[in-house]
This record gives structure tokens, C-alpha cells and sequence, in this order.
């Protein structure tokens, strides 16, 4: 039976981490596929300063099965001290597409 997916965001501080926390995810079949777009600037607050840095955006495909073990592998494996994790339900989509996610997951 298929289940729930979900588009999580994420960023990283250069093209290296994301790609090697894309591949361990992956392998580890907590994501079907992984986007990873490079060279943004993100603004943000940090310790009550204002700060702007370069990042990585990784865009995650996964199901409501492996979301809580994707947060928490992300949470020990990631370099911030507080990492973006965004999880977006995905409402609509492709059923040939979304078939192929969660089987990818099993």
C-alpha cells in the first residue's frame, strides 16, 4: 500500500556535504530522489546577528514511513547547528510518480 509523500527542504553550506548526504540517503533508502541545487544566498538571523551566506538547497523525496528516520539521520549528520528541515506534504502528484517513490523506499 502506498503512503503519504512529502518534498523536505534542507540546505548546506557547499556543493560536497550536500552531494555526500544525497548519496548516503539514498543508499540508505531514506529518499527516492534527491534535487540538489546549487549557489544560493540565504539571509537569515543567527545568535542575534544578521547573516548572509552561499548555500546549497537539497530538495528530498520521501514517504511518511521514512520521515522521522530522515529528520533524525539528518539532524546527526549535518554540519549546522540547527538545520533548515521543512517537510511538505505532497497533495498532488503523478500516481505513476508517486508509485515509484514509495517503492523506491521499501
Amino acid at each position: 500500500m502506498d503512503t503519504a509523500c512529502y518534498l523536505v527542504l534542507t540546505t548546506f553550506p557547499d556543493q560536497d556535504s550536500a552531494q555526500d548526504f544525497a548519496q548516503q540517503v539514498v543508499e540508505k533508502k531514506l529518499a527516492a530522489c534527491v534535487n540538489i541545487l546549487p549557489q544560493l544566498r540565504s539571509v537569515y538571523r543567527w545568535q542575534d546577528k544578521i547573516e548572509s551566506s552561499q548555500e546549497v538547497q537539497l530538495q528530498i523525496k520521501t514517504n511518511l514511513r521514512c520521515i522521522n528516520p530522515l529528520q533524525c539521520f539528518l539532524r546527526k549528520e549535518h554540519p549546522y547547528d540547527c538545520p533548515e528541515y521543512i517537510a511538505l506534504p505532497i497533495e498532488q502528484g503523478a500516481s505513476d510518480y508517486l508509485k515509484w517513490l514509495n517503492d523506491s523506499l521499501q
